[in-house]
């Protein structure tokens, strides 16, 4: 009984009290950061509705998504960004010579779209876009289709480009997509925002995508929109943000408005995302972290004339490095002398603080260890939580050591290099 009472008062102080803590903190920082900003575009277009000056917030516009309607097109997945594309072509040597397709994650005019009927540019009565339909995307500002062919994605070499094409909205056969409403039969009409598309080419048969890798200097960093053949690529959702469409009769966005545990959720994953795909900046010093135990190289942290540059003490730093080699030797002498029966136990106070020493390695390795696995830009200063824990390993380390060298000598010789060694 007394285990079972221990066992419960430890998962409420420990687990159910900090978790409410942190639900509850989250809730003030979602309800009082509630305008909008620069990085508006990496949430879900629901998301932004909630956001004071968003041009979503308090929006009203078509429920429903009809033929010659401007729209944006953002991907599904989260932190996902815009269909984009600008006058710019992609480069000698990249696919075909035409203009740039990319997502885009910040708003902009270069993210309007007019969706149109395959073969037509006149729409003299209001239709609705239905699930299967073949359609056109002509790109608003530069009047070119989204467009697709069997030429090499620029990053993603396995999937097809995907390009702007045509003059005038006029172009050609692979200027047509199939448009799918997801989970949805056919026939059923495409809505905004609550409608998960995918768009599949008509003649190449895959599907309209974002990798989520970043592109070159010459698309000015955005991310990669290419059309992979395996339609059931779950980067290929895409939904309709903005609807302009003067004939059809407006409805406010707030009925989309998410729950707190959605945007809670939503906002996480986001944080996740974007830590993991942090890029260095040109000429950046980075490191890996191999070379952040042995103080290999530190790190600046100016731009300016006169520079700070950061760097580990090294006496500190090596001390740290060579206690932890000697620390696995001792253990594993102890662990085997135990085994033999030489050591009864561990309990004993001296040993008591091999153990200690133990979960200090331990939580050395749970703060270094993961930046082994990391794709993303990583720095000096991340090694800095795992060196709190070498730190203290040392330091309790050495006070083991002063404890338990003079017992390896006689008792003459021992008292005398006790009172010679300083004492913890």
């Amino acid at each position: 009984m007394d285990t079972l009472k221990h066992l419960v008062s430890r998962a409420l102080c420990l687990i159910v009290l900090p978790l409410c803590l942190y639900l509850g903190f989250f809730y003030i920082h979602l309800t009082v950061l509630n305008r909008s900003g620069n990085g508006d575009g990496f949430y879900s277009s629901a998301f932004q509705s909630q956001l004071i000056g968003n041009s979503l917030y308090n929006a009203s516009m078509p429920y429903q998504v009809a033929y010659g309607a401007v729209v944006t097109l953002k991907n599904h997945k989260t932190g996902g960004g815009y269909l984009h594309s600008h006058f710019h072509l992609y480069p000698e040597g990249v696919g075909a010579r035409q203009q740039q397709i990319t997502t885009y994650t910040h708003k902009d005019d270069n993210n309007k779209w007019v969706i149109k009927k395959y073969n037509t540019n006149e729409n003299s009565k209001t239709e609705i876009v239905k699930s299967g339909d073949l359609v056109r995307l002509e790109h608003m500002a530069t009047k070119r289709n989204l467009h697709s062919h069997k030429e090499q994605a620029p990053i993603t070499k396995k999937h097809y480009q995907v390009t702007g094409y045509g003059e005038n909205g006029t172009g050609d056969a692979n200027d047509v997509w199939r448009v799918f409403i997801k989970g949805a039969k056919d026939g059923t009409e495409l809505t905004a925002v609550s409608s998960k598309l995918q768009f599949v080419h008509y003649l190449q048969s895959c599907i309209l995508t974002t990798s989520g890798k970043q592109l070159p200097k010459w698309a000015y960093e955005q991310q990669e929109v290419s059309c992979n053949p395996n339609i059931r690529d779950p980067n290929g959702v895409w939904n309709v943000e903005e609807n302009i469409f003067e004939n059809l009769p407006n409805v406010n966005f707030e009925v989309y408005a998410p729950s707190f545990f959605e945007r809670f959720l939503e906002s996480h994953a986001v944080m996740i995302q974007g830590n993991a795909g942090l890029k260095p900046k040109e000429g950046e010093i980075t490191s890996r972290p191999w070379q952040w135990p042995i103080n290999y190289r530190g790190q600046f942290f100016s731009g300016s004339q006169y520079r700070i540059y950061l760097l580990g003490n090294p006496i500190i730093w090596w001390c740290n490095l060579i206690v932890i080699a000697l620390f696995l030797v001792i253990f594993l002498i102890n662990l085997i002398r135990r085994e033999r029966g030489y050591i009864e136990s561990f309990s004993d106070p001296h040993r008591q603080k091999l153990i200690a020493c133990c979960w200090l390695f331990v939580g050395w390795l749970l703060h270094y260890i993961p930046f082994w696995g990391m794709g993303r830009v990583l720095y000096f200063h991340h090694y800095f939580p795992a060196l709190i824990f070498s730190s203290m390993l040392t330091g309790i380390f050495i006070d083991y050591l002063l404890e338990n060298i003079p017992k390896m000598f006689d008792e003459s010789y021992s008292k005398t290099l006790y009172h010679l060694m300083p004492t913890a």
